[in-house]
């Protein structure tokens, strides 16, 4: 079983930048697709960016509210997937959370239902 550890999140103001860490246990973590999601009290998780491997290269995805802001990126031989997030708003303080899951495609990546291994959140706040 994959542990997840995430790290990097905090306070920032708005417009600064944060990068998250997604640390996993497990080297077999390379074949993994591993997702970011966030989650704000009362709503439901959302799909932030995921990176997965098809075959030939790796594909990312991104949810509209964050293109062109958020990069996902990862090193395999660290275990570790980054989020990089810049121009931060308000909008993106969240719990944010990072998975993984080995039989998840293109389409699925931003289905969280499709991911077998979460870790447990680590919050960040962007003030106005």
């Amino acid at each position: 079983q994959v542990q997840l550890v995430e790290s990097g999140g905090g306070l920032v103001q708005a417009g600064g930048s944060l990068t998250l860490s997604c640390a996993a246990s497990d080297g077999t973590f390379r074949r993994y697709a591993v997702g970011w999601f966030r989650q704000t009290p009362g709503k439901e998780r959302e799909f932030v960016a995921a990176i997965t491997w098809t075959g030939i290269t790796y594909s990312t995805k991104y949810a509209d509210s964050v293109k062109g802001r958020f990069t996902i990126s990862r090193d395999n031989a660290k275990n570790t997937v980054y989020l990089q997030m810049s121009s931060l708003k308000p909008q993106d303080t969240a719990v944010y959370y990072c998975a993984a899951g080995e039989r998840i495609t293109i389409v699925t990546m931003d289905d969280p239902g499709r991911y077998e291994y979460w870790g447990q959140g680590t919050q960040v706040t962007v003030s106005s």
